[in-house]
């Protein structure tokens, strides 16, 4: 998992630091609902992959 979340900082500084600085401005409901869609899209991809 941090291989892939390593990628973005490694390969456009920049553009991770313009992300990063914009989910700052997020309000907590947008940061929980994004979370929870990682957090499905994750599960779905291991049942995809696991099975």
């Amino acid at each position: 998992m941090l291989v892939i979340e390593g990628l973005l900082p490694f390969f456009s500084p920049r553009l991770w630091r313009a992300l990063f600085e914009r989910a700052t401005r997020l309000s907590d409901s947008q940061l929980r609902f994004i979370g929870l869609s990682s957090m499905l899209a994750g599960l779905a991809t291991l049942y995809v992959f696991w099975n």
